[in-house]
């Protein structure tokens, strides 16, 4: 179990482990979303600095993503692993126990600095996999992430109405510093092969981006995506209270309704496999655009209004965790010893796309409401599928043979 070389293929039960892993480390990125109210009174914040919670949590990340994951190119990934793990869980005890807001701000931006490893295991799977296999490892790896995503905010509500806003980062401290303790005992070893020193390895990310078509059109895609999706899951509980009455649990229950988008993420890595990636590409960002024509579109304060935004949400959920596959299969199938640069990059121009989605909808529902934001995140995916008709067949007819 120690030499990565030794394996052929990977086996079920450690995709399963590496899925749940994914999902556990990057709940942390949002467990505050819906807590900013109660952490901000708590640690004294200012309502007009309160947003710096989320913000700083995300800018840690693309931190992470653009100078810790590349490293994965060059340092052992099991030792990379464990030690940004130890990291987030020294940050979540911070947030836990320190309530002066200056510290809780350091420990957030540690949090997504370090729960990039979620970044790091993505394309370690790939390493463990066969070719064949590939579409499907990342499929079930990144459904575990997705899951993680979708589950932190509704989990958040919960478990911070019943102990407490510190009861969610205590709860994830025992969860990561355990989840630590199983990876650095079974993870196989991976030593990458490095043709470059790190100066030169964050260098690269430049001239990476600008010779990889695959990775600049698919980073559009999922830009256009994460960020109408961002849009979407920042308005709606605003939208929920306001329009329908919901109360904090109902808003929690209807965001674990789009959970469902994510049985997506499998099915799409198998039949990508079989070189179904452009026809599920165009098909996704079709529906992320009815999606949200169908969120515009509904009126009233019936429990069938509320049934069809339900519906809206679950089926941009899916396109989001679908296209998301999709473009993680076809960016690590251009490059073996590149890929962590490669998923650096891919991820951190994804979430800047979602963090500008964000910014842009709590913006456009403070200006004209709903039907402002929703029409403005139905622009985000219509912009993708605009650019997905210039794509040319042949750039994925390689990718089907991959």
């Amino acid at each position: 179990m120690n030499s990565l070389a030794e394996r052929k293929s990977i086996p079920t039960w450690l995709t399963f482990l590496l899925a749940a892993s994914c999902g556990i480390i990057v709940a942390n990125l949002y467990y505050a979303q819906t807590l900013v109210g109660p952490i901000s009174e708590t640690t004294r914040l200012s309502s007009s600095v309160a947003s710096l919670i989320v913000t700083i949590t995300q800018i840690g990340y693309v931190l992470g993503l653009l100078f810790i994951v590349p490293l994965s190119d060059l340092v052992e990934n099991r030792r990379l692993t464990v030690i940004s793990l130890v990291v987030v869980v020294l940050a979540l005890a911070g947030a836990t126990f320190v309530h002066n807001a200056g510290i809780f701000l350091a420990a957030s931006l540690f949090i997504g600095l370090g729960s990039v490893v979620a970044q790091i295991l993505v394309p370690y799977a790939t390493y463990l996999s066969s070719e064949e296999q590939r579409g499907r490892v990342v499929g079930n790896v990144m459904s575990g992430l997705l899951l993680g995503i979708m589950f932190a905010r509704p989990l958040a509500s919960f478990v911070a109405s019943l102990w407490g806003w510190q009861a969610i980062f205590a709860f994830s401290m025992v969860l990561i510093a355990l989840l630590t303790l199983v990876l650095s005992r079974v993870l196989p070893q991976r030593k990458p092969t490095p043709t470059l020193n790190y100066r030169q390895l964050i260098l690269s990310l430049g001239s990476l981006f600008v010779r990889t078509p695959v990775l600049r059109r698919r980073a559009f895609y999922q830009a256009c995506l994460f960020g109408a999706f961002s849009l979407f899951w920042t308005v709606i509980p605003l939208h929920l209270a306001d329009h329908f009455g919901l109360s904090q649990q109902g808003i929690a229950w209807f965001a674990l309704a789009g959970v469902g988008g994510a049985i997506a993420a499998p099915i799409c890595g198998r039949l990508a496999d079989k070189g179904w990636t452009r026809a599920l590409t165009g098909t996704f960002l079709v529906v992320a655009v009815f999606s949200f024509l169908l969120a515009v579109l509904v009126k009233g304060h019936s429990v069938v209004s509320l049934l069809l935004m339900v519906v809206a949400a679950i089926t941009l959920d899916m396109a989001v965790s679908g296209n998301l596959v999709l473009g993680q299969r076809a960016i690590y199938s251009i490059g073996k010893e590149s890929r962590g640069r490669l998923n650096g990059l891919f991820m951190s121009l994804f979430f800047l796309g979602g963090a500008a989605g964000s910014s842009l909808g709590g913006w456009a529902y403070a200006q004209g409401g709903w039907q402002t934001a929703a029409g403005l995140g139905t622009v985000l995916p219509a912009l993708a599928l605009l650019y997905f008709l210039t794509e040319r067949k042949p750039v994925f007819s390689k990718l089907k043979q991959s």
